[in-house]
């Protein structure tokens, strides 16, 4: 089952989102068709007045009834294929959650090309067992709340939770038997809900009202299927020189015929329209005024909503678009099969229009809006960033000077990074820098080296430091029990042990002559004794004294952890780079660098 769920992600293109809504009243198979088919309409009035006039960017959400396939039951269910536009995914699963949330017998799955994307979203708060392994059939929306099957702790829990991933009609009767125990974290929750939170209201905030100087067919056209405007700018955002020459002719849309009228895009189909550069062909009769002029901006506009009747790109991708979501699941028969450029020309057929009426209404636009977001500065976008990372950090320079930085938590942050453990998937992050502190015991660091080293813990000893220092951090039972029957192993471990002194003398006389000990800030060059506590961090640098001894100068580690971190810090002048990386992943922002 979890093969076939798999098999049929692998063959959606990519940027693409599946969805499925599993319903628990029915059990026969022809009833249970039946009364999908009757809550798939009422499912669909609902959501249309959520969504309403929402223009899809490439593919529109669509439910339909699916039948059962090997262990998957019956359900209502769909994949879109967004394309550019990640808020069309996003908008998908708020749509999803509000299903399970009004019409509480149904439990909904959601997942993309990378598989349960909700825990990509909420990956800081995730449990360590959940992973891509042991994720399938685990997460859904249920009564409007994420819940994420867990695995069995305990022997007792084998009598409710199945010991490996469970299948769908398992995870189902889990849901309704326990749904309370199933609740996803609350961190878990409010991570996907602060990423939805926005909708409905999104919906309308992300529509961007634009001049279009177009013929007057075009403007008819979209006064009555707006949603027809995402393929045609499709079409011209992958535009090749071959589709180029389909544009020269406009057989459809004269430019004679022009008015001016105001159309309402995406903001995303907006930007692709607006940056993209084109000049019109001479032969096409499309001229277009000055950039000075404040009309320009229209001109251009309403000229890149010609035709691309010709192009083969355009009949490929435009016959996958779907029309407004209304028609998404119930089309008519005439229509199911037409292209959106097929539709164009037979709306121009049937559709009744005055060029006259359209030019008189040109006269009396309301305002488009401002297009000044299009421009972001990277302190914009540094902000933009971080919310979408759910971090609520101030970045203007005036707040910057007011705050006051604390540098301990960066040495502690960075102490708490490094404690963690690593592996080839990577670094684990800490989730709280001043929670996690540096924990050494030594027990089972000794237990540790001396199962390495086939030796016993009287007999590790260093040169490095004090005898008192070698007692305190070797100090372990006398009375081992490994001591019988390995004579020899014991005298090559010894060996080795001394091997590895004259080893480390060598280097310690090597680095003695060097001025590698100068590169670090010592406590008694830079501090003093006014800070006793420092003393516990420091760690000894080796340097001679004028008999030619060596001696012991503790360096200050947290003030040289600080100062190489700025370092790395500013030569990245104001990029992305791993001092910012790594202390931003901990939730911790260095105020830029304004030495001049």
């Amino acid at each position: 089952m979890e093969s076939l769920l798999e098999e049929r992600r692998s063959e959606w293109p990519q940027d693409t989102v599946g969805y499925r809504l599993y319903y628990l009243g029915g059990e026969n198979p022809g009833v249970c068709r039946a009364e999908l088919e009757r809550q798939l309409e009422g499912i669909v009035g609902r959501l249309a007045l959520l969504c309403a006039g929402y223009i899809w960017h490439n593919e529109a959400f669509r439910l339909q009834y699916t039948p059962a396939r090997g262990d998957i039951p019956a359900h209502i269910g769909g994949v879109t294929n967004f394309g550019d536009n990640v808020d069309d995914e996003w908008l998908i699963v708020y749509l999803i959650q509000q299903v399970t949330k009004e019409f509480p017998e149904f439990v909904a799955s959601i997942e993309d090309n990378d598989g349960d994307f909700l825990l990509i979203e909420a990956a800081e708060h995730l449990p360590k067992w959940l992973n891509p392994d042991t994720s399938a059939n685990r997460v859904f929306f249920y009564h409007g709340e994420l819940h994420i099957i867990p695995i069995p702790q305990n022997p007792g829990e084998l009598s409710w939770l199945p010991a490996s991933n469970p299948t769908i009609l398992q995870a189902l009767n889990l849901l309704t038997t326990h749904s309370d125990k199933c609740l996803a974290a609350e961190a878990i929750r409010k991570a996907i809900r602060r990423r939805i939170q926005s909708y409905p209201e999104k919906i309308h905030a992300d529509q961007q009202h634009a001049y279009c100087f177009v013929p007057a067919g075009i403007a008819a056209v979209l006064k009555h299927r707006p949603d027809l405007l995402a393929p045609a700018i499709q079409a011209f955002y992958l535009r090749d020189p071959i589709d180029l020459r389909a544009c020269r002719p406009f057989k459809h849309f004269l430019p004679k015929t022009r008015v001016m009228t105001l159309v309402t895009f995406t903001k995303c189909l907006y930007a692709q329209l607006q940056q993209q550069h084109f000049m019109p062909d001479r032969r096409s009769g499309y001229t277009l005024p000055a950039q000075s002029d404040q009309h320009f901006k229209a001109h251009a506009l309403g000229m890149k909503l010609g035709e691309l009747e010709g192009s083969a790109q355009y009949r490929e991708l435009l016959r996958s678009a779907e029309i407004y979501f209304q028609h998404s699941v119930s089309r008519p028969k005439s229509s199911s099969a037409l292209s959106p450029g097929e539709q164009v020309l037979q709306l121009l057929q049937t559709l009744s229009y005055s060029v006259e009426e359209l030019q008189k209404e040109g006269d009396s636009l309301p305002p488009e809006d401002d297009d000044s977001w299009l421009d972001i500065s990277p302190e914009e976008l540094d902000q933009m960033l971080e919310e979408a990372s759910g971090r609520k950090l101030l970045n203007s320079a005036r707040q910057e000077e007011e705050l006051d930085y604390d540098l301990h938590d960066v040495t502690k942050s960075m102490k708490a990074f490094v404690s963690k453990v690593s592996s080839h998937e990577g670094a684990e992050i800490p989730r709280s820098s001043a929670a996690s502190q540096v924990q050494f015991d030594v027990n089972s660091f000794t237990s540790a080296l001396e199962r390495i080293l086939g030796v016993e813990s009287d007999e590790l000893d260093s040169d490095d430091v004090d005898e008192e220092e070698d007692y305190d951090l070797l100090d372990s039972d006398a009375e081992s029990d490994n001591k019988g029957g390995k004579l020899e192993e014991d005298m090559s471990a010894a060996e080795t042990l001394e091997n590895i002194r004259d080893y480390m003398e060598q280097m310690d006389q090597e680095l003695a002559s060097t001025n590698i000990g100068k590169s670090f800030t010592k406590i008694t060059d830079e501090v003093g004794s006014d800070r006793p506590d420092i003393t516990e961090e420091a760690e000894g640098e080796l340097e001679t004294d004028s008999e030619g001894n060596l001696k012991i100068l503790p360096v200050d580690v947290d003030l040289n952890l600080v100062e190489n971190l700025l370092e790395s810090y500013s030569s990245q002048a104001g990029l992305a780079g791993p001092a910012s990386n790594i202390l931003q992943s901990m939730g911790i922002r260095l105020p830029d660098n304004q030495d001049k």
